[in-house]
């Protein structure tokens, strides 16, 4: 426990290092924030955002969007960049096992989805006063589970991909495409089949559905059990794929 603690404080400081990781894990959902509820405001349609304000509907979104900018941005990205320089190599060598590694970039992807969505509630509340979550213990399990999901994600992407270029490209195209398709840009219901299908097959959707389910009110945002189920699938398949395709070296 307490090399993992020493590793987790390294890793911490090592990511406040990382500019292009704290812009999209931190700045990122804040500027979109800023734009979709200078655009839509928060009065409720009927028609789209399930029937609320655009700002009761993204607050939760972007909580998803600072999970997954680690998982798909800064895990691959750190993970890879240490198998490139030798630094996983010198890890094992000195007897860490591959649970403290992984289990510090787990401590510390906690915490910064923590700080990014204090971050994100704060400026929403202060600038566009949308409701406050309905069912909070509900909200924290999918927050939690929302996390595990895009580590073991993460973890996956940075077992696999065998550079920080291929990370770093490969990372930024899925945010890109989950973010827009996947429920934190444009509603569902405005898009195309196609796209609409290729939400349907992102981790963001479902995520963003498990916070949403606690956020919003009424009958039919009850905590999905179908939605929580594909989020808990995704986090083991990936979990042992990354177990499977680790490598040190």
């Amino acid at each position: 426990m307490r090399t993992l603690t020493k590793l987790t404080w390294v890793e911490i400081k090592l990511f406040i290092r990382e500019p292009m990781v704290v812009v999209f894990t931190l700045a990122l959902p804040i500027i979109f924030l800023f734009v979709m509820g200078g655009v839509f405001g928060n009065t409720p349609n009927p028609e789209v955002y399930r029937g609320v304000g655009a700002m009761n509907y993204y607050m939760p979104s972007y909580y998803g969007l600072v999970m997954m900018a680690i998982g798909t941005v800064a895990l691959p990205l750190h993970l890879a960049g240490y198998r490139e320089r030798g630094i996983l190599r010198r890890l094992r060598a000195s007897s860490f096992s591959i649970w403290t590694v992984l289990g510090s970039q787990l401590l510390v992807s906690a915490i910064i989805a923590i700080l990014g969505s204090l971050l994100v509630t704060v400026l929403g509340l202060a600038t566009y006063s949308p409701d406050l979550p309905e069912n909070i213990p509900q909200l924290i399990g999918a927050f939690f589970l929302g996390v595990a999901c895009f580590t073991s994600f993460g973890f996956f992407l940075g077992a696999v991909l065998p550079s920080t270029r291929a990370a770093q490209g490969i990372g930024l195209i899925l945010f890109f495409v989950m973010m827009i398709l996947g429920g934190a840009g444009p509603p569902p219901e405005v898009m195309s089949n196609v796209m609409g299908f290729i939400g349907d097959i992102t981790p963001l959707r479902y995520v963003i559905l498990t916070l949403q389910n606690a956020w919003l009110p009424g009958p039919d945002f009850d905590w999905y059990t179908s939605a929580s189920l594909v989020t808990a699938g995704i986090t083991v398949v990936s979990a042992l794929l990354a177990a499977r395709f680790f490598r040190w070296e």
